[in-house]
């Protein structure tokens, strides 16, 4: 299994897809500092060896409490 660079950049066709599970609006793509960012909202949610973590942000908190990001 090939290991994930920090700094991959998403694919532009995943990126027309998702949106904020909250409101769902467009989100923002930042590659340095890996994360996306909701248009609406301004919520940022992570992105973890490339991959997008698009929980609400009240299950990111309680991941963040239970040492699971």
């Amino acid at each position: 299994m090939e290991q994930s660079n920090a700094n991959e950049e998403l694919s532009a066709e995943l990126l027309e897809i998702i949106c904020c599970p909250v409101d769902k609006a467009d989100l923002a793509y930042n590659k340095k500092k890996q994360t996306l960012t909701c248009a609406k909202c301004k919520y940022i949610y992570p992105i973890k060896e490339g991959i997008p973590i698009l929980l609400p942000p009240e299950m990111i908190e309680a991941e963040k409490r239970n040492g699971k990001l």
